[in-house]
């Protein structure tokens, strides 16, 4: 488990697929309240429950040869909530349940920094945290990703900031998370060059992506 901890601290990457080739787009998720239900600081692996369309919008990624990748802010670890050994808890069940559909994550990112933390997790702002892009830089350059063909889907606008910021073109905002109060104010223009939208849940968001240009079916015939 250690092994992830790109820092000793507080900044996990964990690489679960090897083989993909350069220069194709991913699809980007935050996980709670998009792939697993919102929880409020998810720190148990009996807490967890699947959001039902998210395997099978991440096996559409994955049949068309797209890289998915998981980038999600963990202050609950920052803020004494739970541990690293938790959150890897957590996410084993998250794959178990993919794998039982047939689908698998590529690659998870998360950052456990936040103003409010404590030591040694306190930072002001960190560049992983979301919005700030470097979860979604980071994983560009470990995968070689095509960050302007990729889409990233989140329930929280800061998700969908942190892909503006890093050049990401498409980004859907679900609402199954943390609306009513991330989407009653939200304006897909606000974050111009992206192409943005609302949508009920991950497989509707992806198949909006799809219908306006995101094409993951064209790569796996490259």
């Amino acid at each position: 488990m250690d092994t992830c901890l790109i820092d000793g601290v507080g900044l996990w990457l964990e690489r679960l697929t090897r083989q993909i080739g350069p220069g194709r787009p991913a699809l980007f998720c935050d996980r709670d309240g998009v792939i697993v239900e919102e929880t409020q600081y998810l720190g148990k692996a009996e807490d967890v429950h699947m959001i039902p369309a998210a395997a099978s919008a991440i096996k559409t990624a994955n049949d068309a040869g797209v890289p998915v990748v998981i980038i999600t802010n963990q202050s609950g670890i920052g803020r004494g909530y739970y541990n690293w050994q938790a959150f890897s808890a957590v996410q084993q069940v998250i794959h178990a349940h993919l794998a039982a559909a047939g689908a698998y994550v590529d690659m998870v990112l998360a950052c456990a920094f936040h103003k409010a933390a404590q030591a040694p997790y306190a930072h002001p702002d960190h560049p992983w945290r979301k919005p700030n892009p470097g979860m979604i830089e980071a994983a560009a350059d470990a995968l070689a990703l095509d960050l302007g063909a990729s889409l990233i889907i989140g329930d929280k606008k800061s998700d969908l900031e942190a892909g503006q910021r890093a050049g990401i073109h498409y980004g859907v905002l679900v609402e199954t998370g943390h609306e009513p109060v991330e989407t009653i104010d939200f304006l897909p223009h606000d974050l111009l060059p992206m192409k943005a939208a609302i949508a009920s849940d991950v497989g509707t968001a992806v198949q909006w992506a799809r219908s306006i240009g995101w094409a993951p079916c064209t790569v796996k015939c490259h």
